[in-house]
């Protein structure tokens, strides 16, 4: 479904947003106080805006009501960050996502108006740590404190044998989601799927299952 976003804030980290945004078709307004950061973004978004986002006239002229979804992305000056994200749901904002880069920045923006804070940073260690601390793992996404998907090589003792047969559910307890194949992913799995040791598998299940059965 295509979304009207409002993403304010284009630094690094709200660029990273716009492109990613555009490859998904959204429509974009980007807003930002420093001209270059606006240039800079001209490519992926549907218009740019230069202008003080705490400024309460400005943020009334957007018509905020009209977005989907707003993201204060704002990361180098948190007391901005926090005016904007109140602002905004002041406003009739349905959805305010605002960036944290501390701990305490997440309580304060939830607070005063923030749906979700996302910290960028505190995220990234988490997958950098479990990603590369463990010698079996090529990806990995937190579902919750229970579960999670891993990418994972297929273990030698599936080599040559057929999903039917492995009875992965039963057995381990996890359910398989993909096979990856030369960097390839393919979803339309049956139990007739024949495992290559070559390949990697996507799994979901709870993480402790997932540690104690793939030696995690």
């Amino acid at each position: 479904m295509k979304k009207s976003v409002l993403l304010i804030g284009l630094g690094r980290y709200g660029r990273h947003v716009a492109q990613e945004l555009y490859q998904m078709k959204h429509d974009i307004l980007a807003v930002d106080k420093d001209e270059e950061r606006v240039n800079m973004v001209l490519p992926y978004v549907t218009n740019a805006l230069m202008a003080d986002s705490t400024n309460k006239s400005f943020l009334e002229s957007l018509g905020i009501r009209d977005f989907d979804l707003c993201i204060v992305a704002i990361g180098d000056d948190f007391q901005s960050s926090l005016e904007t994200t109140s602002l905004l749901k002041e406003l009739g904002a349905k959805y305010v996502v605002a960036r944290a880069s501390r701990g305490i920045h997440e309580k304060f923006l939830l607070r005063n108006g923030a749906d979700e804070a996302v910290y960028p940073e505190k995220q990234l260690a988490k997958w950098t740590a479990i990603r590369f601390g463990y010698d079996h793992i090529l990806d990995y996404f937190r579902l919750s404190d229970r579960y999670a998907v891993y990418e994972l090589p297929i273990p030698a003792e599936w080599d040559g044998k057929t999903l039917g047969e492995l009875q992965v559910r039963k057995h381990y307890h996890v359910n398989v989601l993909g096979i990856k194949k030369a960097g390839i992913l393919d979803v339309e799995i049956t139990a007739e799927t024949t495992m290559n040791q070559e390949d990697t598998v996507l799994v979901i299940g709870k993480r402790n299952d997932l540690e104690k059965y793939f030696h995690i």
